[in-house]
């Protein structure tokens, strides 16, 4: 469901081949799923990769609904990428290898306030004692990005982490001390969650974090929160930039 208010502000960001769709049977760990493909042919038992690092326990539990895209490269040991889950009515993008493409999209067209005059976009650099996602420049300031992905809601708040993370909490203090350097310092936020209103973290998944997050802000590193929508058309994904979310807590 998309925010009516925000209809204007919906945008295409990408599209994603869906080569099948399935039942997920069990996760045997992490970054392995087993699934049973029932479109647009029957494959029992398929062992498929997730690739993202969470819990993810309310999308991947036995029995929910899943879209797979076969995987490419011959040396891979499963046959299929799970590429979305199933949550309440909606498709969520539970495949953080798409995240560069998105928060590039994000950059390059300007949807953050603030970094509309980049000239100067580099992936992966190294601050501090980490490795950030991006360094942009413009008009002669350093700008060090960080892009989280957020897949868990709770009672209409996007949250985030789903499961504790010590390297993203140690990505948050290296944002602190870019500040403390003159440096400016963003938090990209994806959200792929569309029904929720504002955004926030999951203390009592990763209370680290949360504190972290806190210093952060009130040391001015800008958080932006941003909504994206996996809506399937047949055998095509489509990745929509939705709308801008308030944090739930204002600090600043």
């Amino acid at each position: 469901m998309t925010d009516k208010n925000n209809s204007h502000n919906i945008k295409h960001v990408l599209e994603i081949p869906i080569e099948a769709e399935g039942i997920l049977i069990s996760r045997p760990s992490r970054f392995l799923g087993i699934v049973d493909i029932i479109a647009p042919i029957w494959l029992k038992g398929e062992q498929v990769h997730i690739h993202d690092p969470g819990r993810l326990s309310d999308i991947l539990f036995p029995g929910n609904y899943v879209l797979l895209k076969k995987a490419s490269g011959k040396k891979r040991k499963t046959k299929w990428d799970l590429i979305a889950g199933k949550a309440e009515d909606s498709w969520v993008l539970i495949h953080s290898g798409f995240h560069r493409r998105i928060s590039m999209w994000v950059i390059e067209n300007k949807i953050i306030d603030g970094l509309e005059d980049v000239k100067s976009i580099l992936p992966e650099q190294i601050c501090g004692n980490s490795r950030l996602d991006y360094l942009l420049e413009a008009n002669g300031l350093k700008i060090w990005v960080e892009v989280k992905g957020c897949t868990l809601a709770k009672n209409g708040r996007a949250v985030f982490p789903d499961a504790p993370t010590k390297r993203g909490k140690k990505h948050v203090e290296e944002l602190i001390k870019a500040v403390h350097n003159k440096d400016k310092a963003v938090m990209i936020v994806l959200v792929f969650r569309e029904n929720t209103h504002c955004f926030w973290t999951h203390e009592e998944i990763d209370p680290g974090f949360t504190a972290a997050f806190i210093r952060a802000l009130k040391k001015g590193v800008q958080v932006h929160p941003l909504v994206f929508t996996f809506e399937r058309k047949g055998y095509s994904g489509n990745i929509y930039y939705n709308k801008k979310l308030p944090l739930c807590q204002n600090l600043i």
